[in-house]
């Protein structure tokens, strides 16, 4: 079928993440960006730009408008888009209040075009999941929220933070913006889509930081059904954390964490489901006539909350002894525990004892974390937050020593795309799975719509750590690849040790073909498996082997373990099963892993296995000190082979290159 013309409407924020969505679905044939619309229309895009959107319709026949303006411009901009012919994705929340939700259903209905509202977090198999999770009714959702905002966020735009702007609603407050998906998704699981499903509202709405709306807040929704809705949100955490919708029933309850689509049982199993991206199912609506997922009438309920909340009283501000003042930002400490407190016990704040409770409430946020004995020595994270460009994965960050110290970075300036500890390949079927740029032979690295995701299938608690299955998905939705993967820790002499094995299986009825940018020609850039990245501001950085000694030495070389260490720590990391060259950085950055494909590709016809174990110390590590500790480790595994299983990988895809020493791989 011939691609469906797409036109974007408000470039300069989030609408920069549309444009990068309708790339990739150009880039399979289903899309096409006809033009961009903003008050400030850039250039260089190669297509007609403009300040007026029913006009720039008109003029490239675009069939859908993508609008991603500010909140009180949506209303009349969707209703001048249908009016001009084109569909709607109109990102949430649709409107600030129900007359103007009620102008642009009104358009929909006149035109009988879609208008479909941009709650990504609809578009998830676990929506309807949690309401079977359970195997008994839902009786209520708390929903438990809290992230952090540097001051920039308030000024970001003249309408951030505002209740209202020279007298138009614009309501960007915590409930209303950043927690909206959090309020949608939980009503839901609840199935309380229009506007009279709701029968009562309760609000308390306070302000830390100097704006007019709330950036923290509770609300707790009477459904007519008799369910009880109750969210706590804020947005003064000391710590960013994924939100999640508390599923109470008689006798069980569930988390959904709405962010990343997976639900969490009472016995500590994670499950994970797929989601479908809202443009690219209207899509679908345009050309083959599928009803869309998140159809305006589908957010009546939430647009009643956002009315009460547009109608309640300004918000209160929290006293100024209840919250500390950063450079950056201002924190309520221990608002967190507040939080998961009041989505546990269905409260409000006030009920809680807000803010003079704040810092007394021992409930710590659901999370996955590795301990080594009693020490809590790491924690697993899978991001809701992330771009496709960052190749979503699961990761260890951060990741501590027994004296506390931090020894992984995520996101650094230097490379944005770097997240721990983990597996990360730059190249499986043509798909980046690493993040970032691609290589290109004889065009050097380029950013390209071609980024996959690892998505969690399951996460099952065993002993001292976790089993995990994944499918590696490219940007088409293909399942390239399944994964079992396995990570625990455990106590060693001077330190604790990771062990983490992974094991790839092809799904697309082929052999895999790994590749690195050295094998497209980019010297010394063999990149790819598993890998870890270093704090970059540490002091005295130094890689060795048991033969050799600096980065130029060891990068490259083929042995069975290297050390990457610091005045304050060190990293020992031994290849427990498989044998590939070090991938070593010290001087740019500090990182390193064993690498698949150094530089030819790496064809694995049926499944590939990997096991690498990683001791993590105090201080500096003297050789001696680490071919012991390296000794030891590999002997550990040698003798309780049943501990770390290896997902029935049978043998390595491709024998080892070289005995254990310091030879390289073979260029």
């Amino acid at each position: 079928m011939r691609p469906v013309r797409v036109v974007v409407a408000g470039v300069h924020g989030y609408g920069r993440n549309h444009l990068e969505n309708v790339r990739r679905l150009a880039a399979a044939g289903r899309a096409e960006l006809a033009g961009v619309c903003d008050v400030r229309p850039p250039s260089g895009l190669g297509v007609p730009a403009a300040a007026d959107l029913p006009s720039l319709i008109r003029e490239t026949g675009a069939e859908v408008a993508v609008i991603a303006t500010p909140i009180h411009t949506h209303a009349p901009l969707a209703v001048s888009a249908l009016r001009a012919g084109a569909h709607v994705l109109l990102e949430k929340p649709p409107a600030p209040s129900v007359a103007e939700f009620e102008a642009i259903s009104a358009a929909a209905a006149e035109t009988g075009l879609a208008c479909q509202v941009g709650f990504q977090s609809l578009g998830s198999a676990a929506i309807a999941a949690a309401r079977e999770v359970l195997g008994e009714p839902v009786r209520a959702i708390g929903v438990a929220g809290a992230w952090t905002r540097p001051f920039g966020y308030y000024t970001r735009s003249a309408w951030a933070g505002r209740r209202r702007l020279d007298g138009v609603d614009v309501m960007d407050g915590a409930l209303t913006n950043p927690f909206a998906h959090a309020v949608a998704s939980a009503l839901a699981v609840a199935g309380a889509d229009t506007v009279d499903s709701i029968a009562g509202v309760e609000l308390e709405l306070y302000r830390a930081n100097a704006i007019e709306s709330d950036d923290t807040s509770s609300a707790r929704l009477r459904l007519a059904d008799g369910t009880v809705v109750a969210i706590t949100v804020s947005l003064c955490s000391g710590r960013r954390t994924e939100p999640y919708l508390h599923l109470h029933g008689e006798t069980r309850s569930a988390r959904l964490f709405y962010t990343l689509d997976e639900i969490e049982t009472d016995d500590g199993v994670r499950t994970g489901y797929g989601r479908a991206d809202l443009l690219a199912d209207l899509l679908s609506h345009v050309r083959d006539g599928t009803e869309p997922l998140v159809p305006l009438a589908r957010t009546g309920g939430f647009t009643r909350l956002l009315d009460a909340i547009r109608l309640a009283p300004e918000p209160e501000p929290v006293g100024g002894r209840f919250v500390r003042a950063e450079p950056s930002r201002l924190v309520l400490p221990g608002i967190e525990g507040l939080v998961v407190r009041a989505a546990e016990d269905l409260k409000t704040l006030s009920e809680l004892g807000f803010p003079e409770s704040l810092g007394t409430v021992d409930a710590p946020w659901p999370e996955t974390v590795l301990r080594a004995g009693a020490r809590e020595v790491a924690a697993y994270v899978q991001r809701g937050d992330l771009r496709a460009t960052d190749a979503p994965r699961p990761h260890l960050h951060p990741v501590r020593t027994l004296g506390g110290t931090v020894v992984t970075e995520v996101q650094p300036d230097d490379h944005v795309h770097h997240f721990g500890a983990g597996v990360a390949i730059s190249d499986v079927d043509g798909v980046n799975f690493w993040g970032g740029s691609t290589y290109v032979p004889g065009e050097g690295p380029k950013i390209l719509p071609n980024h996959g995701r690892q998505r969690r299938r399951e996460l099952r608690p065993v002993d001292g750590g976790y089993a995990e299955s994944l499918d590696w998905i490219g940007p088409d939705g293909t399942v390239l690849a399944a994964e079992e993967r396995t990570l625990t820790a455990r106590p060693v002499p001077g330190g604790w040790a990771l062990d983490f094995a992974f094991t790839l299986t092809g799904r697309t009825g082929r052999p895999l073909v790994i590749q690195s940018s050295a094998c497209k020609g980019r010297a010394g850039a063999g990149y790819g498996g598993f890998f870890w990245r270093a704090p970059k501001d540490s002091s005295g950085l130094a890689a060795f082997t048991g033969e050799a000694s600096g980065e130029e030495a060891v990068h490259g070389s083929v042995t069975p373990w290297l050390a990457l260490t610091s005045d304050a720590w060190s990293l020992l990391f031994v290849q427990t099963a498989g044998l590939d060259p070090w991938f070593v950085r010290v001087a740019e950055y500090p990182g390193a892993g064993p690498a698949l494909a150094w530089d030819e590709p790496l064809t694995v016809p049926d499944r590939l296995h990997r096991a690498v174990t990683v001791v993590v110390a105090d201080g500096r590590l003297t050789p001696d000190r680490a071919r012991g500790l390296a000794a030891a480790a590999t002997a550990l595994r040698d003798r309780e082979p049943g501990a770390f299983p290896e997902a029935g990988a049978g043998p390595s895809s491709r024998p080892d290159p070289v005995t254990p020493g310091g030879t390289r791989w073979p260029r």
